[in-house]
């Protein structure tokens, strides 16, 4: 099986026989250094400038300073690998500093500038060389530094809030501190727990059994109150005292639709509306009229009426004087 080459921009390069045998990299050395490379085009400008004086003696001028074969590279239309910028300083004994080298094509256009394109960027560390990523290497790498950073942020905040109806939202279990407090002094605790009895031994232990079902409880009793809530903040308004309600929660009926009890409420109160206020009672009679009504003998029945006699008067009595 053929084993699969690294990338280009993954992998480092230097050649030490190449340096001893051009005396050190300099500006006449770089580009012909860099051609000894992986990152090297052997297809472009450089390549075809560099045998053309190997085989004639006349071209050997142009490849002896950087600056005519860069200046004989400009002239030409095609791939090259030209110096884009130099070390800073060059001081004696500061090194070499870092080369800039960049592969890119150039295209003539008459009467204009040349049109260039850039492909890539290495760069010519002392005696290493590298190759820049590229822009989106660069971003896609940010990227899933990125991700994997907030992912494994929210995997461990998604375990850290807790919440107890007396402290409320808590990142730091307070249960988690009093068991990281007992592991610390636990060890100390084990250095003398032959000098201790077997009673306490005992009731320490059966100390730590309650703290664990106080946890377990604490635990239980806070998702129960947070099921009450969330309970009755969704059913809170329903009543089963006025109107009775059968089913179960999420699926109530009533009994009763309530237009009966409003028909009702509307009759009364327009019969309310037609109501006449009696007459007043009639008490300006004396009391002795009443009594003597009240000394009446009752009627019997199968009697008659009893007839009543007339008194006759002469028609000639006077009154004397």
């Amino acid at each position: 099986m053929v084993s699969k080459e690294p990338p280009l921009d993954e992998i480092q390069w230097k050649s030490p026989y190449a340096i001893m045998e051009m005396q050190g990299v300099h500006s006449n050395s770089v580009l012909f250094y860099f051609a000894q490379s992986p990152f090297f085009d052997r297809t472009s400008n450089n390549n075809v400038l560099f045998n053309q004086a190997m085989f004639n003696p006349n071209m050997m001028p142009v490849i002896q300073t950087r600056e005519a074969f860069e200046g004989r590279l400009k002239t030409m239309a095609g791939l090259e690998f030209i110096v884009a910028q130099e070390p800073a300083e060059m001081a004696p004994g500061t090194g070499t500093g870092v080369w800039v080298i960049r592969k890119q094509t150039r295209r003539k256009i008459p009467r204009n500038e040349d049109e260039i394109t850039v492909h890539s960027t290495y760069f010519v560390v002392g005696e290493n060389i590298y190759m820049a990523p590229s822009t989106a290497d660069i971003i896609a790498s940010r990227m899933l530094s990125m991700m994997y950073s907030l992912n494994k942020f929210f995997s461990l905040t998604s375990e850290q809030p807790q919440f107890s109806p007396a402290l409320g939202h808590t990142y730091v279990p307070f249960n988690q501190k009093i068991a990281q407090h007992s592991n610390l002094s636990g060890l100390s605790q084990n250095n003398r727990d032959s000098n201790i009895p077997s009673d306490e031994l005992t009731s320490s232990k059966y100390q730590n059994n309650l703290t664990k079902k106080s946890e377990t409880n604490t635990v239980l009793a806070t998702r129960l109150l947070e099921e009450s809530i969330n309970t009755y903040l969704k059913y809170g308004d329903e009543y089963m005292d006025e109107n009775p309600i059968t089913g179960e929660p999420g699926a109530f009926h009533l009994t009763s639709t309530g237009r009966a009890e409003k028909s009702a409420a509307t009759f009364t109160t327009k019969g309310s509306l037609q109501t006449t206020k009696p007459a007043p009672l009639k008490t300006d009679r004396s009391p002795l009229t009443n009594e003597k009504k009240a000394e009446k003998s009752p009627k019997t029945f199968g009697s008659g009426k009893q007839k009543r006699k007339k008194s006759r008067a002469t028609a000639s009595e006077t009154v004397p004087v």
